[in-house]
């Protein structure tokens, strides 16, 4: 009951032609999303278990991806904490985190645990339904991340209200950290192979306020699952992320287009995830493929036992609009250029 490529990647074994996922590959994009999310509410979409696993079954059937993911959103956690979730389409928070007397109004993390379960309940479906071939994988945003959203209700722009708070941030992780530890057991309980921990604002920090503020909260984490999670950060730079490394808790590492892959298998352990910009899949589809194989051409110039660990994907999520037919593609140019 698990994808054979994305195990060998996991494990650091030599393999000829890498497994490939892609954040968001379930979504907006994608026609049968867009049947579905025609039919229901995103909320319903997450919350109701059997409505999630056809979901991310979608691209699955579609794309012949080798991981499914859970579908499902990084915000949750701040609903069941009692901040008020909403999404129009855009997620929008009942009230934002402002000062230290606010950390009265959120529920206890016993009712918040509780509020999370169906998480659980989604992979369990999912699984039941994926072909036995493929691979799944959860996700949980980093407590840094969900800082973030509960602070401002977004990570756009250079985070000035979150940085004038950051007084906050070690009371906020002091209830957070350790939701997102029972969350992740909610899903690898569920039957979820590893868990993503994404941190899409980190890159907003300097490294130094990174390795200052962030990253002993992410140590929690990756010490309590050795080798079971994996993480992914945008905009950051090797400083972010020696520490992290260093530990060799993390199962694997997902890079943003801004890193060159290559130079990451001899540093990073676990898998290699990513990490072809994803803006590119707009292109016209005999630009995008001129465009995806000189991507890959670095890659073939290595060993296999040199690429050991990769799990070809996106810089980051597929975005809405992106054109189906470079998604699919994407997957059959991948395979033929390393068969």
């Amino acid at each position: 009951m698990a994808n054979k490529k994305f195990q060998m990647a996991c494990e650091g074994q030599v393999q000829a032609v890498p497994p490939v996922w892609m954040m968001r590959q379930a979504g907006r994009y994608h026609k049968h999303y867009q049947g579905l999310r025609s039919q229901y509410s995103f909320m319903e979409l997450c919350k109701k278990p059997n409505l999630a696993a056809e979901v991310a079954l979608g691209p699955i059937q579609d794309f012949d991806f080798d991981v499914s993911i859970l579908f499902s959103d990084l915000l949750f956690p701040l609903e069941a904490l009692g901040m008020g979730l909403q999404y129009d389409p855009a997620p929008k928070l009942g009230w934002h985190l402002s000062e230290s007397r606010d950390f009265n109004k959120m529920n206890s993390f016993d009712n918040a645990i509780e509020a999370l379960l169906f998480q659980g309940e989604a992979v369990r479906e999912t699984r039941k339904i994926l072909p036995s071939d493929k691979s799944l994988i959860g996700f949980v945003g980093s407590p840094w991340t969900l800082f973030v959203y509960a602070v401002a209700g977004s990570h756009k722009e250079s985070l000035v209200e979150v940085k004038k708070r950051m007084s906050l941030f070690t009371k906020f992780a002091e209830l957070v950290t350790p939701l997102m530890i029972e969350n992740i057991k909610i899903q690898l309980d569920a039957g979820a192979e590893k868990v993503m921990v994404f941190d899409t604002a980190a890159g907003e920090l300097s490294s130094q306020d990174f390795n200052y503020w962030v990253a002993p909260e992410l140590k929690k984490i990756s010490h309590a699952y050795p080798g079971q999670l994996g993480y992914y950060s945008k905009n950051t730079l090797p400083d972010h992320l020696t520490q992290l490394e260093q530990t060799k808790d993390w199962g694997g590492f997902a890079f943003d287009h801004r890193w060159s892959l290559v130079d990451r298998f001899q540093k990073s352990s676990g898998f290699v995830q990513g990490n072809f910009d994803q803006t590119l899949l707009f292109q016209k589809p005999e630009e995008f493929e001129k465009t995806f194989r000189r991507y890959l051409a670095p890659f073939q110039m290595l060993s296999a036992e040199q690429r050991a660990g990769w799990v070809c994907g996106l810089g980051h999520g597929v975005l809405p609009q992106t054109p189906e037919e470079n998604v699919k593609n994407f997957v059959k140019i991948l395979r033929e250029s390393f068969k």
